[in-house]
């Protein structure tokens, strides 16, 4: 297990204990774990990022802080943050982050996610160049998601 795992799994736990609301010192936790605060940068904007569902507020500077909030929202109003959060290109990482937490969640079915990724994948785009993958692949997951709302 690496140390992104490690503070990670501390985060979410002392979520759960807080119904969802944390605020942390972004240099206690880098202490903690003895890692560097940009390691704690990292672990905040992979794993607590809007698609997974979470509202990351952060105040840089020597009483600086890092205020994480777990969002608890409607299926609809879920699938439409995330189709407006996507932008014009979309990378196949960020795809296949964004569909596995809808199926997590249970905003779309496992099917649902199985079928969006195969369509998304760079097979089922190979004979695109790839500078146009991402824009396309953009375009497809935010249809899809419409049509699921």
């Amino acid at each position: 297990m690496g140390i992104s795992d490690l503070i990670a799994g501390f985060i979410q736990a002392e979520l759960e204990a807080t119904d969802g609301v944390l605020e942390l010192q972004r240099s206690d936790l880098a202490q903690r774990f003895n890692c560097v605060p940009s390691q704690i940068n990292y672990v905040m904007s992979t794993r607590f990022s809007p698609e997974r569902g979470y509202i990351v507020e952060s105040r840089r500077g020597g009483n600086g802080y890092i205020r994480i909030t777990r969002v608890r929202m409607d299926r609809q109003t879920l699938l439409m943050h995330v189709i407006n959060s996507v932008g014009d290109t979309l990378d196949l990482p960020s795809a296949r982050a964004i569909v596995s937490n809808l199926a997590e969640s249970g905003a779309i079915s496992a099917e649902a996610a199985r079928c969006l990724l195969a369509g998304i994948g760079d097979r089922a785009l190979q004979t695109l160049p790839v500078a146009y993958r991402g824009a396309l692949r953009a375009d497809i997951v935010k249809q899809i998601l419409i049509q699921l709302v």
